[in-house]
């Protein structure tokens, strides 16, 4: 097999992995702010229960997370949702699995900033609203963002987890062309892919990060 013909191969996995990459954060990071806001509420039993999701989606392998929603519709209630399904499964354990480590991040970015901040922003009279997108959220933003950029990168990495349950994305292509070529090229390439990709996310980062820097604290 001639090298462009591999390049291609992979490339095309890749998009896959893109767009694992891209629903997952599409999803993620909204749901993520929602599930940070109920664990914060005031009122126990939804904080409880969020706590419990949290505690399962961070403490089980993401794998067996892909695998129960996968297999789950079939062995629990007789449904058989066809192959396509895999790709839906595949979106919606990320999502959720993500969503749970991105909202611990917003909490605790959240919660750093101190109560005084709120009580000069009611003295100004500033509103509720007014007082979180303006005071505190700029400030959440700079401080999170570190911890934000490792789980985007892990994200990338983990797109790879995705081959357990047929979804083909680059590192399912990698070990195909491996088995077929009796080498590591492939592999080599696609550690390639995913290096120069969160090679790119780390310089987007840091320009955001220094964008911010008109906060200082």
């Amino acid at each position: 097999m001639e090298f462009s013909t591999m390049v291609g191969m992979l490339a095309q996995g890749f998009g896959v992995s893109l767009q694992i990459f891209f629903l997952t954060l599409l999803g993620a990071l909204p749901l993520g702010v929602v599930v940070a806001l109920a664990r914060m509420s005031r009122f126990k039993p939804l904080a409880l229960i969020t706590r419990f999701y949290i505690s399962v989606m961070r403490g089980t392998p993401l794998m067996l997370q892909m695998f129960a929603i996968f297999f789950g519709p079939y062995y629990l209630f007789g449904i058989s949702l066809g192959t396509d399904y895999k790709f839906t499964a595949c979106i919606i354990a990320f999502i959720i699995n993500y969503a749970a480590y991105f909202a611990e991040i917003y909490r605790s970015g959240i919660q750093s900033i101190p109560q005084g901040q709120y009580e000069a922003a009611h003295v100004l009279g500033y509103s509720r609203f007014q007082t979180f997108m303006l005071i505190v959220l700029p400030q959440v933003i700079k401080r999170i963002l570190p911890a934000m950029g490792n789980e985007i990168i892990t994200l990338v990495k983990d797109t790879s987890l995705a081959f357990v349950i047929g979804v083909a994305e680059m590192f399912s292509e990698a070990k195909a062309l491996v088995a077929s070529m009796k080498n590591l090229w492939a592999f080599a390439v696609a550690g390639l892919f995913y290096w120069v990709f969160n090679f790119i996310i780390e310089v987007i980062l840091n320009r955001i990060e220094k964008k911010l820097d008109y906060y200082h604290e």
